[in-house]
């Protein structure tokens, strides 16, 4: 009798550490993992830092999204072209890179979340030229990245000012061109040349008048089956407009957005660095 209920006792316990592990599974299995491809050196919104973390406006608005919505993520740090193909190519779910919500992305197979952040595009000359306008450009080079907002803006008036359009991969590089004089000018998004300029990361000045009509940010799927990551970013992007009490910096994202002149991205930024030494 003693050995049947030991017997009896035995399976009991063997079909609860089966339940058990059965449980652990399933909450494992509950939180997706995607990978999310991003820009290089587009600082405000993701830059590598002193210790070479990634770091930015976008990384905190997906971190917070992705804790609001139970999913986890691999982070690809390659660059806005490298971006786009390996979402194309399928080695990345989506991708979220400061890009601008337009018709004709749209027509070319991108996909976007709601919108997160206005942005207009302008020019930045080096700190010592006489460059006021674009109509001070005739005859001159202008630098852009390549497959941007900034590059269909520069080819859409470069007739018009009679200028020339070389592209760059990265902003970097770009940067470093008008710096040493091999280009006059670059355009790029407005706020990363502000902030840039006005933390002394760019030895630039920025051409008041040069900016067009601002198009909105957005994360960007391009395959049909990813339409859930657009769907939780969105849905996220709600809770985390609304709700600011999600942990470190993350509370603040909202706060700083929209940003009314690049003193509040400066700001924003340093209240980042203090507050995520390590993140």
């Amino acid at each position: 009798m003693k050995k049947i209920l030991c017997l009896v006792l035995a399976l009991a316990m063997c079909f609860a550490l089966v339940a058990c592990g059965g449980n652990e599974v399933d909450n494992d299995a509950s939180a997706k993992n995607f990978v999310i491809a991003t820009d290089k050196g587009f600082s405000p919104f993701e830059f590598q830092d002193a210790d070479g973390n990634i770091v930015g406006i976008d990384m905190d608005i997906l971190a917070a999204i992705a804790e609001d919505q139970d999913f986890t993520y691999d982070l690809q740090y390659i660059g806005w072209d490298a971006a786009i193909a390996a979402c194309q190519a399928g080695q990345a779910d989506g991708m979220i890179a400061g890009a601008s919500i337009t018709d004709e992305r749209k027509a070319n197979g991108w996909t976007f979340s709601d919108g997160y952040y206005d942005a207009t595009q302008g020019m930045a000359v080096a700190k010592g030229s006489d460059k006021k306008s674009f109509e001070d450009m005739k005859g001159k080079k202008v630098a852009v990245k390549n497959g941007t907002m900034s590059n269909e803006y520069a080819e859409s008036i470069k007739d018009e000012y009679g200028f020339e359009v070389v592209t760059f991969s990265t902003s970097p590089d770009m940067y470093q061109a008008v710096i040493g004089g091999q280009v006059d000018a670059c355009m790029d998004d407005t706020p990363i040349l502000k902030y840039n300029i006005k933390t002394g990361e760019l030895d630039m000045k920025f051409v008041d008048g040069t900016e067009n009509e601002p198009a909105q940010y957005g994360f960007a799927i391009f395959d049909a089956k990813n339409q859930e990551l657009v769907d939780k970013f969105n849905a996220g992007l709600v809770n985390i407009k609304g709700h600011r009490t999600v942990g470190g910096m993350r509370a603040s994202i909202y706060n700083a957005m929209p940003i009314e002149g690049v003193e509040k991205l400066v700001e924003f930024m340093k209240a980042f660095a203090e507050n995520n030494p390590k993140a």
